[in-house]
C-alpha cells in the first residue's frame, strides 16, 4: 500500500515540475519574443538603427570589418570579433564634456566602439563599430585610432582617427560592452514573413494550445472528481441500505424466537 501510495505521490510531484517548466519555458519564450518585437521597432524607427533599451543602445552589425580574422589577435580582448548580423550593446557615452573627457580616460586599447565617422569621399558620416589600437592623450582631448578586426592581411586595413578635442563630423557614440548573434539574427528574421511566423505566432500558438490543454485536462478532473463524489454517496447510501436491511432481519428473528417461546 505504502508502495502504491508512494509511486502516485511521486507521479504528482513529476506531473507537477513538467507543468512548472512548462510554464517557465513558454514565458521566457514570449518575453524574448516581445522583447525582439520591441527591439526591432524601436530600429526600425530610427534613422541609423538603432534601438534604445535600459540605457543602453543596441545596434546592428551590417558589414563584415569586425568578423575573425588569423591576422587579429582578439583573446587577450572582452568583446571579441563580431560576427555580421550581430547585436551589440552600446553604453552610450556621457553628454557633459568634462564628464566625457574623464570617460575618454577609461578608454584602453582593445576596447570597441561606436562611432560617427566623417571621411571625404565615402559618402558621407557613417555609423562605425570599430577596435581602438591606439589612445594618445593631447591637450584638450585624445586622439583615438580605430580598426576593424577583419584584416585581409598583417598591413591590409583601412584605420580611422578621431580627434576629440576637434571631433568635427565624426565623434563617439559609446562603448560595445556586450554582443549577441542569436538577438541580431531574431531582429532580422523579424524583418521577413517566416521570422514573424516563427517569433511571434509559434509561441503564441503554443501558449493557447497549453491553455486548452491544461482547461480541458482541468474539466475532465473535475468531472472525474463529481463522478467520484456521485459514486461515493451511492456506495454510502447502499451500505446503509445493508445496514438497515441487516436489522430488520435481526429483529425478526429476534421476534420469531419470542413467538416460538
Amino acid at each position: 500500500m505504502n508502495s502504491t501510495e508512494d509511486k502516485k505521490n511521486g507521479g504528482a510531484v513529476a506531473k507537477k515540475i513538467i507543468r512548472i517548466a512548462a510554464d517557465v519555458l513558454v514565458g521566457i519564450i514570449l518575453v524574448f519574443a516581445l522583447f525582439t518585437v520591441i527591439v526591432t521597432v524601436s530600429s526600425n524607427k530610427s534613422e541609423d538603427g538603432a534601438a534604445t533599451v535600459f540605457g543602453y543602445q543596441l545596434r546592428f552589425v551590417l558589414s563584415g570589418s569586425m568578423e575573425k580574422s588569423e591576422y587579429t589577435d582578439v583573446s587577450g580582448y572582452k568583446i571579441k570579433s563580431i560576427r555580421t548580423k550581430s547585436c551589440v550593446f552600446v553604453k552610450v557615452a556621457p553628454k557633459n564634456d568634462a564628464e566625457k573627457q574623464d570617460w575618454y580616460g577609461t578608454l584602453k586599447v582593445g576596447d570597441v566602439l561606436t562611432f560617427r565617422y566623417y571621411q571625404t569621399g565615402s559618402g558621407g558620416q557613417q555609423t562605425i563599430t570599430h577596435r581602438l589600437v591606439n589612445i594618445e592623450r593631447k591637450d584638450g582631448g585624445y586622439v583615438l585610432t580605430l580598426e576593424g578586426d577583419n584584416k585581409s592581411s598583417e598591413d591590409g586595413v583601412v584605420q580611422q582617427v578621431i580627434d576629440t578635442a576637434n571631433p568635427g563630423y565624426s565623434y563617439v557614440i559609446g562603448k560595445v560592452t556586450g554582443q549577441s548573434y542569436f538577438l541580431g539574427l531574431c531582429v532580422y528574421a523579424l524583418r521577413q514573413p517566416v521570422g514573424i511566423i516563427l517569433i511571434i505566432i509559434v509561441p503564441c500558438a503554443l501558449m493557447i494550445v497549453l491553455q486548452v490543454i491544461r482547461i480541458a485536462k482541468a474539466v475532465s478532473e473535475d468531472k472525474k472528481e463529481k463522478l467520484k463524489t456521485e459514486q461515493s454517496q451511492k456506495d454510502d447510501e447502499i451500505e446503509n441500505l445493508k445496514r438497515q436491511l441487516a436489522e430488520l432481519k435481526a429483529e425478526k428473528r429476534a421476534d420469531e424466537t419470542v413467538d416460538g417461546k
